[in-house]
C-alpha cells in the first residue's frame, strides 16, 4: 500500500474531490484526518471509506479553525497535506461585490497557507509534502469568475514559493489544476443572465468524454503525495480533459 503507516490531512472532504480523495488514500493504507463545515457529509465520507477517520470540522475563513485541524491532524506526526476546500463564485466583474471577493479570497487561498504555515513544521520533520488544489483558472483567465481566478493564481504562485523555500528541508509542494470536474460546487454554483456564451465555452473540455470525475483528481493526488513523485516538487499538474489545450 502507497501510504501505510501515514498520517494524511485533506480539506473538502465533505464531497467531490476532496471526498475520493480521502477515500483513495484511505484504500491505500493512510490513517486519514478529514476536515470540512459540512459535518453530516464528513459522516458520509468516513462510512465510505476503508478505514475510520478522524472527523475535524472546520471552517476554512477561520484561521483558528484552520490551525486546530491541523493540530489534531498531526497528532501522530503528519506525512500529507491536501488542499482542496474551495469555493467559487460567478459574476460580471462590474457587479462583483468586495465582500465576495474578500470570501473567495480567504476560502480559496488564505486558508491554504494558514494551513500550509501550520503543517509545514511536522512535514519539515517527517520529510512529507503538500499537494494544493490550484485550477485550470489558475493558468488562464476565464470570463465572469475573476475572484476564483485571482485566488487560484495565488494558490499556483505560493506553491512554487513554498516549494522552493522548504525543497532544501525535504519537504515538497505540487498543485493540480484540474478543468471542469463534476462535483457540487461546478454543478451548483449559478451563472449570471445573459452571458456571454461564447466566453464562458471556451473553456469546455476537448475530450469526448467531457468533465473529469473527482475520482480521476484523487488519482492525481495520490501519486503526487506519494514517493513515486519523489523528484516532483514546485509543479503544477493540468487534468482538464484538453482545455487548456487550445
Amino acid at each position: 500500500m502507497l501510504f501505510e503507516g501515514k498520517n494524511v490531512i485533506v480539506t473538502g472532504a465533505a464531497s467531490g474531490i476532496g471526498r475520493a480523495t480521502a477515500i483513495r488514500f484511505a484504500a491505500e493504507g493512510a490513517r486519514v484526518t478529514i476536515g470540512d463545515k459540512n459535518v453530516a457529509g464528513l459522516e458520509e465520507t468516513a462510512a465510505m471509506m476503508a478505514s475510520a477517520p478522524v472527523i475535524q470540522p472546520f471552517d476554512a475563513v477561520d484561521n483558528a479553525s484552520c490551525r486546530k485541524l491541523v493540530e489534531v491532524g498531526a497528532r501522530n506526526g503528519l506525512d500529507v497535506l491536501c488542499n482542496i476546500s474551495g469555493v467559487l463564485k460567478w459574476g460580471r466583474s462590474e457587479d462583483f461585490s468586495l465582500e465576495d471577493f474578500d470570501l473567495v479570497m480567504r476560502v480559496n487561498t488564505h486558508s491554504v497557507f494558514t494551513l500550509c504555515q501550520a503543517a509545514l513544521p511536522h512535514l519539515v520533520e517527517s520529510k512529507g509534502n503538500i499537494v494544493n488544489t490550484a485550477s485550470a483558472a489558475a493558468l488562464q483567465g476565464i470570463a465572469y469568475t475573476v475572484a476564483y481566478v485571482a485566488s487560484k493564481h495565488a494558490v499556483a504562485g505560493m506553491t512554487k514559493s513554498l516549494a522552493v523555500e522548504f525543497a532544501s528541508r525535504g519537504v515538497r509542494v505540487n498543485a493540480i489544476c484540474p478543468g471542469d470536474v463534476k462535483t457540487p460546487m461546478t454543478q451548483q454554483t449559478a451563472v449570471p443572465e445573459n452571458v456571454d456564451w461564447a466566453l464562458v465555452m471556451r473553456n469546455a473540455p476537448k475530450l469526448l468524454d467531457g468533465s473529469c470525475e473527482p475520482e480521476d483528481i484523487a488519482e492525481l493526488f495520490a501519486f503526487l503525495a506519494s514517493e513515486r513523485a519523489r523528484k516532483i516538487t514546485g509543479a503544477l499538474f493540468s487534468i482538464d480533459g484538453g482545455q487548456l489545450a487550445g
